[in-house]
């Protein structure tokens, strides 16, 4: 029996151009429409007759992609998650998630190949994603939580991190601390590009410029091994910090071991912030933490508004920034005279 890859071979088109043209679910050339057609006819090729059968070809299914991270699909990513299926169940859509693997433009393709998707929404967007492009050349209908380098006219929801850094450095700076230092996301999230591993460090680093206080940086782990031994480091080359802000609750389980060991307490002889993260999670660290918890459900359900407002008409992108939450825990505190383990 003939595929749907099969049709596409032949009519040399993509598969999503031949779902469309089969089962309506975008506007296709005409010259395009009859080749795939004449395909389908002379390969014997059906489409699926749920595909074909909907009314005014919508499925109101939508996809939501998104790899999964090193460290595995956390509290935090959830949330966003929760967020769009909430929103899309209130709109009266479903939310397909797909977990994305070793290529994921065979992914996507094989998704929107199969004609049941009327959208796609991407999660975990790097900086250059070669998965916009896809779609863009596709024609399918997207929205992006996160953003790429230049997002042009896609769709998208995504943390601002410039007023996230500003209201971090402003809340160390309002308790008296010169001095900041930042554990930026794992190497490897920046080799790939990552979004808000690239943009986070930039804003902090310029927050804390406008501030007029001190900042190290360049340090990036990815677990509570790295976390403890880039902790070691920096108090052996920068003894004089007294806030350090973590972007990774895994890097911040060695950070918090490490001051233990030294014999050091957060907040007295620490202030300890961890970025990018939910207040559940930060609750689970003794002490609490204080943390900048992103609005991850509300920028998921306005990635899919933004997708479902695409999808019933043009119009401009829409573009919606939110900065993270400062929730206070009981690891801030003014800076103090500290005094060294064993003296």
């Amino acid at each position: 029996m003939a595929s749907i890859r099969d049709v596409a071979e032949r009519a040399q088109v993509a598969v999503s151009t031949v779902s469309a043209a089969l089962n309506g679910t975008r506007p296709v050339a005409a010259g395009t429409r009859r080749r795939v057609e004449q395909a389908a006819a002379e390969l014997g090729y059906r489409p699926s007759p749920l595909a074909r059968g909907l009314q005014g070809g919508r499925t109101r299914i939508l996809a939501l992609l998104f790899p999964a991270p090193r460290g595995g699909f956390g509290l935090t990513q959830m949330q966003f998650v929760t967020g769009a299926a909430e929103t899309a169940r209130e709109l009266g859509h479903h939310l397909l998630l797909s977990a994305e693997h070793a290529d994921p433009i065979e992914e996507l393709r094989h998704l929107t190949g199969l004609g049941l998707v009327d959208g796609v929404l991407l999660m975990e967007v790097g900086l250059a994603d070669e998965r916009v492009e896809f779609l863009l050349d596709a024609g399918i209908p997207f929205s992006m939580i996160g953003r790429t380098r230049d997002p042009g006219r896609v769709d998208h929801a995504d943390i601002d991190f410039a007023a996230t850094a500003r209201e971090a450095v402003a809340h160390v700076a309002g308790l008296g601390h010169r001095k900041l230092a930042f554990f930026e996301l794992p190497a490897d999230r920046h080799a790939a590009g990552y979004g808000p591993a690239v943009r986070a460090g930039a804003e902090f680093a310029g927050a804390a410029r406008a501030a007029g206080i001190g900042y190290v940086a360049g340090f990036r782990p990815g677990s509570p091994e790295e976390g403890g031994q880039a902790f070691e480091r920096l108090v052996a080359a920068h003894p004089d910090v007294t806030a350090l802000a973590v972007m990774g609750h895994r890097a911040a389980v060695g950070v918090l071991a490490a001051v233990a060991a030294r014999g050091w307490r957060i907040p007295g002889d620490l202030t300890l912030l961890l970025v990018s993260s939910s207040s559940r999670v930060a609750e689970m660290f003794h002490p609490r933490l204080t943390t900048l918890e992103p609005p991850s459900a509300e920028l998921g359900g306005l990635a899919v508004r933004m997708l479902i407002d695409r999808l019933d008409g043009d119009g401009p992108p829409a573009r919606k920034l939110l900065p993270c939450r400062l929730v206070v825990g009981d690891s801030s505190a003014p800076p103090r005279r500290r005094k060294e383990a064993g003296a």
